[in-house]
């Protein structure tokens, strides 16, 4: 049988556990949010006449919108977060290339 301080202590490193999760989460949302700013650049250069190809950013709004979605059913906020902009950019980056 457990003692009281066994299940102290393990309802605190399941808690510190789902603390770095949670930065974790929100770590990967601030690199995958500044991932998608490179199509800033590809939009830039879509509208000055340097067209680029319309099958990535097809694939990123496709993606992107997916798990959106995903992360909005399961409120799974950072996985939300970090793709609607890829949503955005990969949109305005495919209309751009066109």
């Amino acid at each position: 049988m457990s003692s009281d301080v066994d299940v102290i202590n393990r309802a605190a490193s399941v808690s510190a556990g789902d603390r770095f999760v949670r930065w974790l989460g929100w770590i990967a949302t601030i690199t995958g949010v500044l991932m998608f700013a490179s199509y800033l650049d590809q939009i830039q250069l879509n509208l000055s006449g340097q067209k680029g190809s319309v099958i990535q950013p097809l694939a990123t709004v496709v993606n992107c919108g997916l798990w959106t979605t995903y992360g909005a059913l399961r409120r799974d906020w950072p996985v939300s977060f970090a793709n609607a902009p890829g949503i955005v950019l990969g949109a305005l980056s495919l209309i751009t290339a066109l």
